[in-house]
Order: C-alpha cells, then sequence, then structure tokens
C-alpha cells in the first residue's frame, strides 16, 4: 500500500526500542493491535483533536485561514497549543521531501498530547495525538481557503508507527539524524531516538536549536562536512537567521527545551501505551481462561508492567546536565502555566535545568488523560509503587537519585493537586 502523506511520523513521531527492556518484552507478551481486544483500526478515536473535529462539524467553531499561513494559526488556538513551542527540523523525514530543507524547515508544534506540523508553502498540514484507547492516533489537513479537509489515518502509518520500532504499539518520539548539508538524511549512518536518559550529543541531530547550554555539545544545527559531522558552530545559537530566512515563521527560534520536553513526553505517552496494551491484553486473556487464574502470577505481571511506568514517571536514568540550560523564548513560562500549583505555589512543571530537567522529578503527564484512562489494575499498581518510593518504604537502590527531601517533596505536591489518589495516600504517617 502506497504511504499516505501522513507517513512523516514515521521519521518524527515513532515510538522508542532501545532505551529498556520493556515490562512486556519480559512477560513476552505479543499485542496484536489490529485483534481483540486493541481493535486500532476499528475503535473509534476520541481525543483533542476529533472534538476539535465534531465542534467544527456542528458549526460551533469555524477555522479562520488565511494567505500566509493556512489554518495553522486557527489550528493551534482551537487545540490549545502555544506558538512558544516552535520547534524546527531540517531534515528530510516526511513525504514532503520536496518542501524540507536547511532553508525550509518543518516547524512543530505541541502541548501536552497533540503535535501540529507545518511545512512553508505546503497546502498540507500534519498532525498527531495520543488517544487513550489507541495510543498514536495520526491525521492530515488539506488546506483550502474554504474548507479545511481532516482525514485519519491508519495503515498508511501503522506500517511504521507499530513495528520494532516503536515496541508494537503505535507511539511518538523525537529522532536524532545526521544529515548533508541540504537536509538529506545520510541512510547507511547510526541514528538515535531521544529521551531524558539520551546523552546531549547524541541528540538533534536534524534539528535547529536555539538557546544555551554552556559547554555541553549535541548535534543540532550541524551537517556532515567531510564525513564528520561539524559541531564547529552548532552550540550556543541565540538566532538563526544566517542559516534560513525565518520571514513567515510564526517563531524565529526552535528552543532548547522546548525539544527536551517533547522528547520526554513522547518517551512517556510510548511507556503507557505499551503498559495499557500490555494490561488490556493480559485482561482479555485472563477472561479467556477455563482454569482459576493464579493470583500470584498475576501480581507479578502487573508488577513488572507498571514499574516501566513509574520508572520513566520519576526520571530514572536521567542524563545529568553539567551545564545549565536557557531556552530562546517563552515557552518555559507557557509550559509551567499549564499545570497546577500546591499551595506554596510548587508545581510538578518546575524546570530545573541546571543538573536536571525538573525540580520534582516527577512527570506532568500523571494529570494527562492517558494517565486517568489507564486500565484500572494498572493505575492501581503504579499508584501503589509510586507511593512506595515517595513515602520511602521503597529503600532499594532503582530510586537513588531521589534523596528524602525531593520525595517528601513529590510526595506533597501530588497530594494537593492530583485528584484521585488513593486513599492510603492521604494517610497522616506518610
Amino acid at each position: 500500500m502506497k504511504p499516505s502523506r501522513g507517513y512523516w511520523l514515521c521519521l518524527f513521531v515513532i515510538s522508542i526500542s532501545n532505551f529498556c527492556a520493556s515490562a512486556s518484552a519480559q512477560l513476552n507478551l505479543g499485542v496484536a493491535i489490529d485483534k481483540p481486544p486493541i481493535n486500532y483500526s476499528d475503535t473509534a478515536d476520541d481525543n483533542r483533536i476529533t472534538r476539535l473535529l465534531e465542534k467544527i462539524a456542528s458549526k460551533d467553531i469555524e477555522l479562520e485561514y488565511t494567505t500566509e499561513y493556512g489554518y495553522l494559526r486557527s489550528l493551534l488556538k482551537e487545540l490549545d497549543i502555544r506558538e512558544s513551542s516552535q520547534t524546527l527540523v531540517f531534515s528530510q523525514t516526511s513525504m514532503q521531501v520536496q518542501h524540507i530543507s536547511r532553508r525550509n524547515p518543518r516547524a512543530v508544534f505541541f502541548n501536552d498530547d497533540t503535535y501540529v506540523a507545518w511545512i512553508r508553502g505546503s497546502s498540507l498540514i500534519e498532525m498527531s495525538t495520543t488517544d487513550p484507547k489507541l495510543g498514536a492516533a495520526f491525521y492530515t489537513v488539506d488546506m483550502t481557503p474554504w474548507r479545511a479537509k481532516v482525514k485519519r489515518a491508519n495503515y498508511d502509518c501503522l506500517g511504521c508507527h507499530a513495528t520494532s520500532m516503536t515496541q508494537g504499539v503505535p507511539g511518538h518520539t523525537v529522532r536524532s539524524v545526521y544529515t548533508d548539508s541540504s537536509g538529506q538524511v545520510l541512510a547507511q549512518s547510526q541514528s538515535y531516538v531521544s529521551g531524558h536518559s539520551s546523552p546531549l550529543s547524541e541528540r538533534w541531530g536534524g534539528w535547529y536549536v536555539t538557546g544555551l547550554h554552556g559547554d555541553m555539545s549535541h548535534m543540532g544545527n550541524a551537517t556532515m562536512q567531510a564525513g564528520q559531522l561539524d559541531r564547529s558552530r552548532n552550540g550556543n545559537r541565540t538566532s538563526l537567521e544566517h542559516d534560513f530566512d525565518t520571514i513567515g515563521y510564526l517563531s524565529p527560534y526552535s528552543d532548547i527545551v522546548a525539544l527536551m520536553v517533547l522528547e520526554h513526553q513522547t518517551q512517556m505517552h510510548n511507556v503507557m501505551t505499551k503498559a495499557d496494551f500490555a494490561t488490556r491484553q493480559l485482561l482479555y486473556d485472563r477472561a479467556l481462561e477455563t482454569q482459576p487464574t493464579d493470583e500470584e502470577e498475576w501480581r507479578i505481571q502487573m508488577e513488572l508492567v507498571a514499574r516501566e511506568v513509574v520508572d520513566y514517571l520519576l526520571f530514572r536514568d536521567e542524563t545529568r546536565l553539567e551545564s545549565e540550560i536557557h531556552g530562546s523564548t517563552e515557552f518555559a513560562e507557557d509550559f509551567k502555566a499549564r499545570g497546577p500549583q500546591d499551595d506554596t505555589g510548587r508545581s510538578l512543571r518546575d524546570l530545573d535545568m541546571k543538573t536536571r530537567m525538573f525540580k520534582f522529578p516527577c512527570s506532568y503527564l500523571i494529570y494527562s488523560e492517558a494517565f486517568d484512562l489507564l486500565q484500572e489494575p494498572l493505575r492501581q499498581e503504579i499508584y501503589r509503587q509510586l507511593l512506595a518510593v515517595l513515602s520511602g518504604s521503597d529503600t532499594s537502590n532503582r530510586y537513588a537519585h531521589l534523596d528524602a527531601t525531593t520525595r517528601g517533596e513529590i510526595l506533597a505536591i501530588l497530594r494537593e493537586t492530583k485528584s484521585d489518589l488513593p486513599a492510603d495516600w492521604n494517610e497522616s504517617n506518610l
């Protein structure tokens, strides 16, 4: 089958496959996403994008078209995506390669669950979102002045987004590649899937990066020259005006803080999707069994599946920052403003960017719809393990990166800001 234009996400938004051994792999669980209980193609999508489409269809809202941007600005507004989230990728990793180069990068905007990609000169906008039932769901928008035609893509994207690269589930991520001076990917060279555990030296190949990062190096803003990646002037960039004409873009920047948040949240969503699918498969198989379920085996299975989610929630194995990082836009302020704060003003969105990403290393995606709609046995096991770590009853070295003070702060923030915590989270002796 010929891939649709939505195929661009194959190289921008793909699930991680090599950052750690997954719980589902440990359990030898194979999840066929187009068979029960997942039924990806036959399951109705219900997410931020579909809710927007319903409002458009009912005439509750009308997207506004402009000659310069098409429906981009209107879509971002209605999807609650800030323009400051813009990141720019110049690698030719889209079906629209005729539009993409170092002189005409693709702009990617995002919030906590949804991604919108726009290319200057193209009439097609590409979108992806996290769907609690589907994992990643993909859409394209054909733009004309009189109508925005939105289409969901299934098989066209799953050929790339539900493979061994994505650990068998539809997912999202950021990829770092080596390119030549035009932005063409060097197919025989190594590439990387980025998350908060990735060394900065392996991140952002094929992307523009603006902001300050001290003595640390990365692959952004650089291309291959004479067989080597030219990093001579690629770091600590506050302007891209010498790389391409930024006129026509919503922002002249590709913020380093936005890129780091993007990497974390795509991986966090992947981990949750994988765990949710594995749990759904376990529950489905359990319902088909004719013999009584071994409760101890079930407990171990759920413990293994949930542990990977807890590991990523708590930033286990996060790469330590050796220099302080400063963004180039107001993204950090916009990002913090999106989340709840406790009575003292603390938030899981408080950035550190000195030695680690966040002051309180517990992912803000614990507030997301994707987390809240995880299978109930999985969510409760995650809560159980998380409480054991934060209360100090888990004394293993697994979470040695969190000292007692930090654990207590995270626990206090969650108690005030997360409304559906199990009852034992609020016991006075914790």
